[in-house]
């Protein structure tokens, strides 16, 4: 697993075009089991990547086309970065089944 949190700077240009071909490029990595994103109104992105192991997340570590996103990112768009990489013990998660009582009813439009 690796964590990868952001402060971005304000210069953000080609960033979305290029996120989401690193979004795209990754899914080929053999091993790669999917991610999970967050950002905060402040600017601190969290990106959560899991692989299956050392390996796989080291074929994503050296793919090159991702080494020269890297590279841009620490010249343009990252403000500061930390990555963490981890390997996952235990994962447990909860999901509420919604019943009627737990979605707001829409005002009525006259």
């Amino acid at each position: 697993m690796a964590v990868f949190t952001t402060v971005r700077t304000e210069d953000q240009s080609s960033y979305s075009e290029t996120n989401a071909r690193m979004e795209d490029l990754v899914k080929d990595v053999p091993g790669y089991l999917g991610m999970d994103h967050a950002q905060t109104p402040g600017g601190l992105g969290i990106t959560v990547g899991y692989f299956r192991d050392a390996d796989a997340l080291t074929r994503w570590r050296t793919d090159a086309e991702h080494r020269a996103a890297q590279q841009r990112g620490r010249d343009e768009w990252y403000r500061s970065y930390t990555l963490h990489v981890a390997k996952v013990e235990r994962s447990s998660g909860f999901t509420r089944e919604f019943a009627k009582a737990d979605v707001p009813e829409s005002p009525a439009v006259d």
